[in-house]
């Protein structure tokens, strides 16, 4: 079988190492082998895309450094640049990233930069969605990358906004249900089965727009 370093298709690589891991029924020591190969393979994914691996540093080393003195700050945009190296991969056959990469990932990073707490944070995060989606759709630019990045962004922002900011407990466990479940069941899927699954697209499985929109407006008009 050929080897998972010289697959080229990240999605199938991927597929032989949660395979492998099925196999062996999630026993310990599989779970510590699945852990190494998929870094090692990460890592010589990235290392084959020295362009978008220097444009992903350079655009998190700028927010580090805005980040300063905040909470969670420059723990927050190390953390996402950590993951979104470990996926370049995902590029597949592009070796750079895209403007609408670019403002995925500044909306997932905005809780540490300065106005992440604003009034108007939410609504700007709606703004950076929607113009990153529109990007990518107008230039043909989508990816593996990208779809998963918008994902995790908005889990990652939405989750943290909400449990900050909003005081309805019952809104706070819609957005837990809105944006960790999904990520969650998608986890659990590739697990169970052995294969990556999709990206969530129905709308059951995907972040609410409807609850963003809420849960922003909330915070906008809050005394």
């Amino acid at each position: 079988m050929e080897s998972v370093s010289e697959m080229a298709d990240s999605r199938a690589a991927t597929n032989v190492l949660l395979g492998d891991l099925r196999e062996a029924h999630l026993a310990p020591a599989a779970v510590v082998r699945f852990l190494g190969r998929a870094a090692r393979r990460s890592l010589t994914q990235a290392a084959r895309r020295p362009r978008a691996l220097a444009e992903l540093t350079a655009l998190h080393g700028a927010l580090y450094a805005v980040a300063a003195g905040r909470r969670p700050g420059r723990r927050w945009v190390t953390t996402s640049w950590a993951l979104a190296v470990l996926h370049l991969g995902l590029l597949e056959q592009r070796t750079r990233l895209t403007a609408a990469d670019a403002l995925t990932l500044m909306r997932a990073n905005l809780p540490a930069l300065p106005g992440g707490a604003s009034r108007v944070s939410g609504v700007l995060a709606i703004g950076l969605d929607l113009a990153d989606g529109r990007l990518a759709r107008h230039q043909g630019t989508t990816s593996p990358f990208g779809e998963y990045a918008d994902t995790f962004a908005d889990a990652a922002y939405w989750m943290w906004f909400t449990l900050r900011h909003e005081p309805s407990r019952t809104v706070r466990v819609a957005a837990v249900a809105a944006w960790a479940l999904p990520v969650v069941a998608v986890t659990g899927l590739a697990l169970c089965r052995g294969t990556m699954p999709e990206r969530p697209r129905p709308v059951l499985l995907r972040p609410a727009a409807t609850l963003q929109a809420v849960v922003a407006l909330r915070h906008l008009t809050r005394r």
